[in-house]
């Protein structure tokens, strides 16, 4: 799933966190555009006003958050559809809380300069970049069957998205496939887009996760936490101009492409049937690659009554 270190760093982070405060969420989240909701209720303190003490750890992948919450290091954390239904395939003690955004079209994929392709056969004998274990990875391998290209015809390579662009830049990939921001860092860059990963059912939802240990034993707490998430889409939704200023000063995207990373997203807390059905797609298609022996049923994981609390306050 990640490298050894990093295991290794994870583990000796959940063992000085055993000493943390009882009331405290540790929380793990993702530097990205698609865990805007997550920055916004973290740097206005939503959290905090809604009385609740929430540890910040933040994470450049879903494998990451999801390695700290099976390690003990994290209490909640969010990751994409496919590092999710990884960890419930591998009964990780997981539980899915809620979607709190997700789209279509934030998966993209942008290929060098000077490389000329018109239709998705053009990819067979290509190299391309992806994170393995991750939302984007789920949606290519969907992509990639549906329209009929095997796992023999192209060369996927496993890669950081912080490091595609120089990598494409360099030619040593021909295309990435990644979420924002760094498909439009990359068009920027001088790359060219060759499509998305819409138009397959899947809207490609960005879930909240936590331990079900941790969950057993603080619903009260965990209500509370999606309570104040929701504040923090609803601020997302209705003031996206601001938030794209906050996610530039966050993150040091421009202001410019933080809006149009943005754009790309929709926000919403649900676990309704179109987002159980797009996990139930993307287990379907890791299975079918040999990413996991069998695709999960997704319901039994879910704790939709706590969600539904949270809402009705």
């Amino acid at each position: 799933m990640i490298i050894k270190n990093t295991f290794i760093s994870i583990f000796l982070l959940a063992v000085v966190s055993s000493v943390c405060c009882a009331d405290e969420i540790r929380f793990a989240y993702q530097d990205r555009v698609a865990d805007a909701a997550s920055i916004v209720g973290l740097e206005e303190g939503i959290f905090s006003a809604a009385g609740l003490q929430v540890k910040r750890m933040r994470f450049s992948s879903g494998p990451a958050t999801s390695e700290a919450l099976y390690t003990g290091a994290a209490d909640i954390g969010t990751m994409g559809d496919a590092a999710a239904v990884i960890s419930c395939a591998r009964n990780a003690g997981l539980v899915v809380l809620a979607s709190y955004g997700g789209g279509e079209r934030r998966h993209r994929m942008i290929s060098r300069k000077g490389l000329e392709l018109k239709v998705p056969s053009d990819l067979k004998g290509k190299t391309i970049a992806v994170k393995k274990g991750t939302s984007t990875y789920g949606g290519l391998l969907n992509w990639l069957a549906r329209n009929n290209i095997g796992r023999n015809d192209i060369n996927l390579v496993d890669m950081r998205p912080g490091d595609m662009i120089e990598a494409l830049s360099a030619g040593s990939i021909d295309l990435l496939c990644a979420s924002e921001p760094t498909p439009t860092l990359a068009e920027v860059r001088g790359g060219h887009s060759f499509g998305d990963l819409s138009g397959l059912g899947n809207n490609y939802p960005i879930l909240l996760v936590a331990r079900k240990k941790y969950v057993d034993g603080h619903e009260e707490q965990v209500v509370q936490f999606l309570s104040a998430m929701a504040t923090a889409v609803d601020r997302v939704n209705r003031s996206p101009e601001e938030v794209s200023l906050l996610l530039s000063r966050v993150t040091g995207m421009a202001v410019d492409l933080s809006r149009r990373s943005l754009a790309n997203h929709q926000f919403t807390m649900t676990l309704d049937d179109a987002t159980l059905n797009s996990l139930n797609q993307t287990g379907a298609a890791l299975a079918d690659f040999g990413t996991i022996p069998s695709a999960p049923d997704i319901r039994g994981y879910i704790r939709a009554d706590l969600l539904e609390k949270a809402l009705d306050r």
